[in-house]
């Protein structure tokens, strides 16, 4: 009665309720999603959303539709999985999402280490907000993401990957001296630069610094680690670091590293996938390889040491 596409369609359109960040998902002009969904609606002789100038609502044949159709959707990526797992353990397209705190640093690493071990292997890489890839991942425009743990998905599994402790980046030229290892009351909230809204990793800030008694807040953020170390190289404020960044960030930019003291925050790094995937065995060979690739992203005492001077 209907197509796979006008289904997933029908999926976009009843997770987001817009037509415009529908028809973004599905990567189609507005117009063609509305005519899709129009006709699916002819056929069906009923209505499927109420549209008005600023809402979108599934209306009671649409709510029955729904789970009927995210389960012929989940079938039918079970069956595209499977047919894939039988041509190997990493072989064909992979769609992987990745968050842009992690992406920058693990990327160079990961990239050549899986095309040497399977060569076969063909990823496509989505960098976005925590939020967003979760998202994707449910609509089954993703295979599967790595991210900070734990998140909010409903029917995924997380594999943990490693610990990514927090430091802290001040500049070299900051007349405060901050000594190493510090603890998090010494952390000026006042002077802390953050990701802008929408980053796990801002909240992740916030609450490593949640005892700390200033509230005020530098307000402006910035889109990514890059620009933020840029600003605290200038003495423009401090800021919270994860440790895979440190050799990247601290080689380009004006900029101590300073340890926190036991225990110290951090970070749990995680791939997550859906409940109904078929790639299990996939994703284990995928989390090893990030795992191998994440040691070496660790920093030393030693290597510490000469970046806190």
């Amino acid at each position: 009665m209907f197509s796979v596409r006008q289904m997933r369609y029908f999926d976009v359109l009843a997770t987001t309720l817009h037509f415009r960040k529908a028809a973004e998902l599905a990567r189609i002009s507005q117009p063609a999603l509305s005519a899709q969904i129009s006709e699916m609606e002819l056929r069906l002789g009923a209505t499927l959303f109420e549209r008005t100038r600023r809402t979108v609502v599934l209306t009671d044949m649409g709510k029955r539709l729904l789970p009927r159709i995210r389960s012929i959707l989940d079938e039918i990526r079970s069956l595209e999985e499977l047919a894939a797992q039988k041509r190997g353990i990493l072989r064909g397209r992979l769609r992987l999402g990745i968050i842009p705190t992690i992406a920058p640093y693990l990327l160079p690493l990961l990239i050549p280490e899986l095309r040497d071990a399977y060569p076969d292997l063909t990823i496509e890489l989505r960098e976005a907000v925590t939020s967003k890839l979760v998202e994707d991942l449910r609509l089954g425009d993703l295979d599967a993401l790595i991210a900070a743990l734990p998140i909010d998905g409903d029917g995924t599994i997380a594999k943990p990957l490693f610990r990514d402790r927090f430091l802290i980046a001040t500049s070299s030229n900051d007349i405060d001296i901050l000594t190493s290892p510090m603890s998090q009351e010494d952390v000026a909230l006042e002077r802390l630069l953050l990701l802008e809204e929408g980053h796990c990793l801002r909240d992740q800030a916030l609450a490593v610094c949640t005892s700390v008694k200033q509230r005020q807040l530098v307000n402006y953020g910035a889109t990514s680690m890059a620009t933020l170390l840029q600003m605290v190289s200038h003495g423009m404020g401090l800021t919270l670091i994860p440790e895979i960044a440190v050799r990247t960030e601290a080689g380009r930019n004006n900029v101590r590293i300073i340890a926190f003291a036991d225990p110290e925050p951090s970070r749990e790094i995680g791939l997550i996938w859906r409940k109904q995937s078929e790639r299990r065995d996939d994703f284990e060979a995928l989390a090893a390889t990030i795992i191998n690739c994440s040691r070496r992203l660790m920093i030393t005492p030693d290597e510490l040491g000469g970046l806190a001077a």
